[in-house]
């Protein structure tokens, strides 16, 4: 049986390459090969670091009487969901219409032509609570195919068909004052006053929401937006959600008291949540700055591949065994630390004789003030105890758009917090997508080991990548980030807008592979979506481009934005940087040009100015740099001009008068 997986870019895939299981990667080739034997196709989805697509994988593709039968009766395709978010997308928005409910490993069903018939999510390899087992499921659906396969068709047709109906454009309505301030409220309404947050168990961490909080009350001086993002923050931050050795966020807590994670820990998940503690670390909380600089280090150390990206994730599991490498009991501790300072540690990061995980383990939360040299000497002798334990699998794939966030997060943070190497960091994974990632002159989704994979990039990665560069353009004033970052919104303005509805787009270019349905999503859940993320680059890039660019991209922005309103009224928790990029436009943006060599200036700015504005400093009329463009020196001395949209202020040369300026 030829091993299809083996070649493959995606690190997932390759965990599969041994199966039994006569796999196919999703394409052309495999729906021709289904019907030419007039088979269904099994379609599996999942990604390295999912703890429960490890399970199936080991119960039932590993298992040669489930794999003969799969082989026997289907076309069976593996696929990445990172690596192919098209086809993730359509097939999960077809599960959860067909069960009310989604997650990975996702496990569809489909005719040769592609349409899904049936989709689930896990099925174990005996019955379970009213589950069918696996092998149960496969000889079902392979007799009702043998049986009835036109009902199947005509079934997959429907479902196609509702799926299209539902995924048009949101109808137009603005989000101005009045929505942001409503979407305020009811995130208050939502919060979960006692843990910090938002709803109940499963708690994801909110960080677009956070985002738009602070924001929000830059703009309007809420003192209630305020507190909730910090009691969200901190709560985050001395939970077990948040590594207290190493740094990094997991994926989500499985309580609602951010005491016990599920350990995936995300490139997405940490980019953002860098951004949020920096923004609350430049107003001043030096708690948050301690959390920043954990997760810059994170990312530095444990994330960064040796070309100079960022790797997708950590795995949930070590070994087969979920939290093996994390957790402690106040045995170890002592063991490590000695009687004193173990039982010192104990207390401060919650460890209990009874556990708070797994048979008597706890995860590490922070219950005390961490500012000691007690704290970090302590710190230091676990985290070199844990680098002796068996660590979690890497999935070292580079993801365009999630390298994108991080770009953006490393330069702002390396501004607002004066950490030069955290924009090298930056640097470094730009140079890498560009030289990589960028293939005929357009944007690929994924590469591994400096080898670019096959998969078209979507509309996240032209847009959070072109977001990165316009901050990376910022962050050291050079002008070919600024290119290169216009380069891909004109190509995303040109391949993914909606033909029929203005400001709407779609997740697949125009020329993409033809799937079933082409997927659209406005919502923002883990990470922005596609639309979202490009309304904020094009905002961006109205207030660093030239005139003529800057009134078309300022223009498509505010097209995007008229249709969130009632998104954002309604649901605000699943459109967090809608609001993010509402709320810079309702301030402006706010833009800061300083002219001549004065970081004072650059750094009063860059800790002052409005979430989503701009700062950029360097040479008056710098080539390449329209920001700088006719703006002198003030008698001969470095000056800040500040402007919000079309309205400026007059030159300045003292940063106390700056920081007059944006205080207004």
């Amino acid at each position: 049986m030829p091993n299809r997986l083996a070649d493959a870019t995606s690190p997932y895939l390759l965990q599969h390459a041994d199966n039994p299981v006569d796999w196919w990667q999703w394409g052309a080739e495999a729906l021709a090969e289904a019907r030419r034997r007039n088979v269904p196709i099994l379609l599996s989805v999942g990604y390295a670091a999912c703890h429960w697509c490890h399970v199936m994988a080991h119960e039932s593709f590993e298992h040669e009487g489930t794999a003969a039968l799969m082989n026997a009766h289907f076309v069976n395709i593996k696929v990445d969901r990172e690596e192919r978010p098209d086809v993730d997308a359509v097939y999960m928005a077809a599960t959860q219409a067909m069960t009310g409910q989604g997650g990975w490993p996702m496990t569809c069903f489909l005719t040769p032509e592609g349409e899904p018939f049936h989709c689930g999510t896990y099925y174990p390899p005996s019955p379970r609570a009213g589950m069918p087992s696996f092998s149960q499921l496969l000889v079902a659906v392979a007799e009702a195919w043998t049986e009835r396969p036109e009902d199947l068709r005509t079934s997959a047709k429907q479902i196609i068909g509702h799926l299209t109906e539902q995924g048009g454009p949101l109808p137009e309505s603005a989000v101005d004052a009045e929505v942001l301030a409503a979407a305020a409220r009811k995130l208050g309404e939502e919060a979960d006053a006692v843990n910090g947050g938002f709803g109940g168990a499963p708690k994801f961490p909110p960080s677009m929401v956070l985002e738009f909080l602070v924001r929000h009350h830059e703009r309007t001086g809420s003192a209630e937006a305020l507190a909730l993002a910090e009691s969200a923050a901190d709560a985050m931050a001395r939970g077990g959600i948040h590594d207290q050795l190493a740094g990094g966020f997991a994926r989500y807590s499985v309580d609602a008291g951010w005491t016990v994670p599920h350990f995936e820990k995300m490139l997405y998940d940490n980019a953002l949540l860098l951004r949020v503690y920096a923004h609350l670390a430049r107003r001043g909380s030096a708690f948050a700055q301690r959390v920043a600089e954990g997760v810059a280090e994170f990312l530095a150390t444990d994330l960064r591949t040796p070309h100079g990206g960022f790797a997708a994730s950590l795995d949930a599991d070590t070994d087969g065994v979920e939290g093996l490498t994390y957790v402690w009991t106040p045995e170890q501790l002592r063991s490590v630390l000695g009687d004193e300072d173990g039982a010192w540690a104990a207390g401060l990061f919650g460890v209990t004789e009874s556990g708070t995980f797994e048979e008597g383990a706890s995860t590490l939360r922070l219950l005390d003030d961490p500012d000691s040299e007690r704290y970090e000497r302590i710190r230091r002798a676990l985290l070199a105890e844990r680098a002796t334990r068996p660590q979690p699998g890497r999935d070292d794939k580079v993801v365009a758009a999630w390298n994108g966030l991080a770009i953006t997060a490393l330069a702002e943070a390396g501004v607002a917090l004066d950490r030069p190497q955290w924009i090298e960091l930056a640097r470094g994974a730009a140079s890498l997508l560009l030289d990589v990632h960028v293939v005929g002159g357009r944007l690929r989704r994924s590469s591994r080991d400096g080898v670019v994979g096959g998969s078209a990039g979507v509309l996240e990665d032209y847009a959070c990548f072109a977001d990165g560069l316009l901050a990376l353009h910022q962050a050291t004033g050079e002008p070919q980030w600024l290119t290169e970052a216009t380069r891909l919104l004109d190509l995303a303005l040109a391949h993914f807008a909606s033909e029929t509805a203005d400001g709407a787009y779609y997740d697949t270019a125009d020329d993409a592979e033809s799937l079933v349905q082409r997927p659209s999503d406005p919502t923002d859940n883990a990470s922005p979506s596609g639309a979202s993320a490009l309304a904020g680059a094009l905002l961006t890039a109205s207030a660093l481009a030239g005139h003529e660019q800057a009134a078309r991209y300022r223009d498509a922005a505010e097209l995007a934005l008229r249709r969130v309103g009632l998104l954002a009224t309604r649901a605000p928790r699943f459109a967090g940087h809608w609001l993010s990029v509402a709320e810079a436009a309702q301030s402006g943006p706010v833009q800061v040009a300083v002219v001549g060599s004065a970081p004072e200036l650059v750094s009063a700015a860059a800790r002052h100015v409005h979430g989503g504005g701009v700062v950029l400093g360097g040479a008056p009329d710098a080539p390449g740099v329209p920001l700088l463009a006719d703006r002198p020196l003030v008698s001969g001395a470095p000056a800040a001009y500040v402007c919000r949209g079309y309205v400026c202020d007059r030159p300045v040369t003292s940063a106390e008068d700056l920081l007059a300026q944006l205080r207004r």
